[in-house]
């Protein structure tokens, strides 16, 4: 068993697609349609029982007690639970208390099986590096501590000057991959500013992301000069070749995609964009002699 994880959703739906998805990928998974049913769930269980939750992944809104004081009341009981806050269109000052209270990831509401996956690893792994650090009396993994170090010489770098924020993001993003809440927490502390005011450049900015990226980004363009010359074919042809879907991560961690609105090359449509670099006029067959560049690299 992966692990042992449990799901607070009002919405049955969310409830029967983290059920069947996490049971496929070998999780346990509990769940309950409220809050109070989960703190109940949590109070009958036994000892070994609450110490084998690994996972709650709560939704914001809910009947009887919201998603941010059930987090409160969890974290009272357990420190050690990995949190994931199903967001939907959570408030800037949700995410702040949600980022206060520790949460490990956000899950965008509606998600595809491959987010919520992700989402329950990489808390499970949050979780494996805590219980190491405690058991290595306070000292964080060596992984943990350098990646720190690396971040704080980046703040350090701009503290002090004005409109420092985004460059340390834009360098932080480069050195981790992604700007997943920790990250978000770290630099906020860094730079002696809100964590929503943090979390609002990074959600307000499309380059910025709070989701792990493959080690190449395939960004297609659906803008209307793309569309109508067969942008959506493009898309297929690599969603098909990738056996991933828009947003998505394939397994082995190589390839990301994502579709943008624009990316300001009409003259070259239609705009498929690897890492950083553009490619215009592609055709699908084209799109697929490019992959397999990036396949070969």
């Amino acid at each position: 068993m992966k692990g042992n994880v449990l799901v607070v959703d009002d919405e049955p739906i969310v409830l029967k697609s983290c059920e069947r998805i996490l049971g496929a990928e070998g999780y346990s998974v509990s769940v309950a349609a409220d809050p109070l049913k989960a703190l109940e769930m949590l109070e009958a269980a036994t000892p070994e029982a609450k110490d084998g939750y690994d996972i709650v992944i709560t939704d914001l809104k809910m009947p009887g007690m919201n998603g941010i004081d059930f987090m409160r009341k969890l974290r009272e009981k357990d420190p050690t639970l990995s949190l994931v806050l199903i967001t939907g269109y959570p408030s800037q000052e949700s995410i702040r208390d949600a980022l206060a209270l520790g949460i490990v990831d956000y899950l965008p509401k509606p998600f595809s099986p491959a987010i919520l996956t992700g989402v329950a690893e990489r808390a499970i792994e949050f979780k494996r590096r805590r219980a190491s650090h405690d058991a290595s009396a306070g000292g964080g993994g060596h992984d943990e501590d350098e990646m720190a170090a690396k971040l704080d010489t980046i703040i350090q770098k701009y503290k002090g000057k004005p409109g420092s924020l985004i460059p340390v993001l834009q360098e932080s993003q480069e050195l981790v991959g992604y700007l997943p809440p920790a990250v978000q927490r770290h630099i906020a502390r860094g730079l002696n500013v809100p964590v929503s005011e943090v979390h609002g450049v990074v959600s307000f900015y499309s380059f910025f992301t709070m989701k792990p990226k493959g080690r190449h980004n395939i960004r297609v363009c659906l803008g209307t000069a793309c569309y109508v010359k067969r942008a959506e074919e493009i898309l297929q042809k690599l969603k098909d070749r990738l056996h991933i879907d828009i947003g998505e991560v394939t397994k082995d961690r190589k390839f990301s995609l994502e579709s943008v609105r624009c990316l300001g090359a009409c003259g070259l449509a239609p705009v498929v964009v690897v890492d950083k670099d553009t490619h215009g006029s592609v055709n699908p067959v084209q799109a697929l002699d490019i992959l397999k560049k990036y396949e070969e690299s």
